[in-house]
């Protein structure tokens, strides 16, 4: 192997040491690093069928044998499933006490975690959250004996710019409202707990679920859909703003062109 080795780990690439790759002994990857075949991508570099973005995580535990995560990280079960895989017994140990069903439900947890929690023996750890909760007095504190695990609270804002064509009366079937894309702005994690596989992350890829992007879009144009969705998560219209301009693609024509921007502000308590 090269001293300096060139990685993809599921489609993120990283160049490090092949020393630092070896840093463990007993680990996996120092398994693969050693004397062995590895399959390559179409630039040569090794592929290694994982998580991409958490692999950032285990190569900086190589390098120093620290764990440092950011606030309110919502992937320490992932993390420490590939921990697990990768066998890194120490970083194991580090994300282990953790890693547990109430810091799960915490409010600063993904949704798709939160799910996997609750599925399996969610009993117990809703009744440790409600005693913990009924202990402070504040907003947090009114789950009540719903049996439904907190939603995280936040903003998302969908974004359209939208036409009509005015015609004359006896062509009325022209008069349709025409949007190109709803664009979605807010927290990741909030946004693709909504709406899932219909949203389009390819102008703003591979950013962490606790960030915020103005650039997803739906794959679908029906604003109804959205607000659809957004209302069953528990969503509710708290603003709504509108600019518009007639842009006449020439005057003396009979039809014209009117286009506008248009936002709209959910908010989930």
């Amino acid at each position: 192997f090269p001293e300096v080795v060139e990685l993809n780990v599921g489609g993120q690439v990283y160049v490090t040491k092949h020393s630092t790759l070896l840093s463990v002994p007993d680990s996996t990857l120092a398994s693969m690093f050693s004397p062995s075949r590895l399959p390559r991508d179409s630039r040569a570099r090794f592929f290694i069928d994982r998580d991409g973005f958490l692999f950032r995580y285990v190569l900086d535990y190589l390098r120093d044998k620290q764990l440092a995560l950011p606030e309110h990280f919502p992937e320490k079960e992932r993390l420490l499933r590939e921990a697990e895989y990768f066998q890194l017994t120490d970083l194991v140990k580090l994300l282990s006490p953790k890693v547990t069903k109430q810091n799960s439900l915490n409010d600063e947890g993904c949704q798709s975690d939160l799910e996997d929690n609750v599925s399996q023996g969610s009993s117990d750890a809703l009744l440790q959250r409600g005693a913990a909760a009924a202990a402070p007095s504040g907003p947090g504190a009114h789950g009540g004996g719903g049996g439904a695990p907190d939603k995280r609270s936040g903003f998302l804002t969908l974004g359209y710019r939208g036409s009509y064509t005015t015609v004359r009366d006896n062509q009325a079937d022209a008069k349709f409202r025409r949007v190109a894309r709803i664009m979605v702005c807010g927290r990741i994690a909030l946004a693709k707990e909504v709406f899932g596989d219909t949203l389009n992350e390819s102008r703003d890829p591979d950013r962490p679920p606790e960030k915020y992007t103005s650039r997803f879009y739906l794959k679908f144009t029906y604003l109804e859909q959205a607000f659809d969705r957004l209302s069953e998560a528990g969503f509710h219209m708290v603003a709504c703003n509108s600019s518009g301009t007639a842009a006449f693609v020439n005057q003396y024509r009979d039809d014209k062109i009117w286009s506008s921007y248009t936002e709209y502000i959910f908010f989930r308590k």
